[in-house]
């Protein structure tokens, strides 16, 4: 009789764990909090990147000539700026703080890359993920900037022959049209498709150089910069995070308006993986 009760205890707590291990309220993975699904959906928290304890303040000695890469690449935007021309021509232009406009997933995520150890130091070269987010800024002024917040093709480079809490790679990145070729502007104007000028305005021409730029799309990419210090390493997990500023341009609308240049700050995390 007393194994036949053990028994029943021991199914009895069995079945609790398997009931608790399958309902809805999951762990969140990668280890960021002990949060449930529940608790960060619709809620913007999934745009957060993970991070490690304060106290990881150590450091991953590299071989020179190793195989290496980062993964898992996180980069959360916390402030984005817009470059805007002074009023006054005593003034010099300055980045004025803006606010993101469109979605909660403004984060670029899983981007990953080939982490090259020479003599010299470190070279990074960024290789595919979510590496491109289309953002639009609205500032104070009440004028709104859209672009492609961007880590495509990223070659950075940083000093030492290890990844330490001193170590700031920095780079140039090229940033992707905020529009594809396709798409249809409210004139019915595009790069492959539509028309060649709005006919509304056919009795201008569609050689009028006042509207040269919206009547011929053009697919134009840019040119960024990017750096990205790291504050924290764990040695155990190879995680590391930090802090990114990037300055790239705004979108054109593919020729049909001046760009300017667009400051993006915000949250670091990645993992180095020996291959």
């Amino acid at each position: 009789m007393r194994i036949r009760s053990l028994l029943v205890i021991v199914l009895a707590l069995c079945f609790t764990f398997l009931t608790t291990a399958c309902s809805g309220s999951t762990v969140a993975s990668r280890g960021e909090s002990n949060v449930t699904y529940d608790d960060i959906r619709n809620t913007g928290k999934a745009n957060d990147c993970p991070t490690i304890g304060d106290s990881a303040r150590g450091s991953i000695p590299l071989t020179i000539g190793g195989k290496y890469q980062l993964r898992e690449i996180c980069m959360h935007p916390v402030q984005v700026y817009a470059k805007e021309e002074p009023k006054n021509i005593r003034q010099k232009a300055e980045f004025v703080e803006g606010k993101i406009l469109t979605r909660y997933t403004s984060s670029l995520d899983e981007v990953y890359g080939d982490l090259t150890v020479t003599e010299s130091g470190l070279q990074f070269q960024e290789k595919g993920g979510i590496d491109f987010q289309p953002i639009t800024v609205l500032v104070p002024g009440g004028e709104e900037f859209p672009f492609a917040f961007s880590s495509k093709s990223l070659n950075a480079n940083a000093d030492g022959t290890a990844i330490t809490t001193s170590t700031d790679f920095e780079g140039t990145y090229r940033t992707p049209s905020y529009r594809t070729s396709n798409f249809i502007d409210p004139k019915g104007r595009a790069l492959t498709t539509g028309v060649q000028y709005a006919q509304g305005l056919i009795a201008l021409g569609g050689d009028e150089k006042d509207l040269e730029k919206d009547n011929n799309k053009r697919y134009i990419d840019g040119l960024g910069n990017m750096s990205m210090s790291i504050t924290r390493v764990d040695p155990e997990t190879g995680e590391f995070v930090g802090v990114f500023t990037a300055i790239q341009p705004s979108d054109s609308d593919m020729g049909g308006r001046e760009v300017v240049d667009i400051k993006v700050s915000g949250d670091l995390y990645g993992r180095l993986e020996e291959v």
